[in-house]
């Protein structure tokens, strides 16, 4: 099996795991994001801890895209094979200060139980706004970032043929219209969970599903160990 092959299942596998991992995160922290009184309740602590692991594995897994699929993206491009490295480490940067986000809601919920007379209304609004700090860093990780991330892989593999071009504009598809879907959550059009949201990610989910299976499947397209 040579390099490239090798490579090409790597990252197959990795960018199934992403998939994985991030439906997986967003699920488990459902009791912390939806419940407004979650630092007064009983909690749902060892959920949350799961989807917080999800999540840590997913930031992992988009490291590892951007690491696995360097060597053959630098012979096309070194610049863009540089931009999506550094893309891919900044989406899982952002994703990381969001899981720290939602585990500071879990500790204020536990330092509340052994505080008798904690003020319950300020508890929330702390709650709250680290929710909402989590909810930004979703926007612009899992979104914007990985928008861009998308477009520029997507365009490489467009122009390299590494892929099959069908699914290299899927990418790009994907990769421009979950930025315009962000930009319409940042703008109040709809909430980011929503059907309007689920609905702009469906493209770009598709893509990284396909890519996956390809690269696992076919690998890189005849001719990519020369460049």
């Amino acid at each position: 099996m040579g390099s490239t092959r090798r490579t090409a299942i790597v990252a197959g596998v990795l960018f199934l795991v992403t998939e994985v991992a991030a439906i997986g995160g967003l699920a488990l922290y459902r009791p912390v994001l939806h419940d407004t009184g979650y630092v007064l309740g009983s909690g749902a602590d060892t959920q949350v801890f799961l989807g917080a692991l999800c999540e840590f594995v997913l930031a992992l897994a988009v490291t590892g895209t951007g690491a696995a699929l360097y060597p053959v993206l630098r012979k096309r491009s070194e610049g863009a094979a540089i931009g999506y490295v550094c893309g891919r480490l900044l989406e899982a940067a952002v994703i990381v200060v969001g899981i720290i986000s939602v585990l500071s809601v879990v500790t204020l919920r536990r330092q509340a139980e052994g505080a008798a007379s904690a003020d319950g209304s300020s508890l929330v609004t702390a709650g709250q706004a680290l929710v909402a700090f989590h909810d930004w860093t979703f926007l612009f990780g899992p979104n914007f970032v990985l928008g861009a991330n998308t477009l520029v892989l997507a365009g490489l593999m467009y122009t390299s043929r590494l892929i099959p071009r069908w699914i290299a504009v899927l990418g790009l598809v994907g990769g421009t219209m979950i930025c315009a879907s962000a930009t319409a959550v940042l703008f109040g059009v709809y909430e980011q969970v929503s059907a309007a949201g689920s609905l702009a990610a469906l493209p770009v989910f598709a893509w990284e599903v396909t890519l996956a299976v390809r690269l696992l499947a076919k690998g890189f397209d005849a001719g990519a160990d020369a460049a």
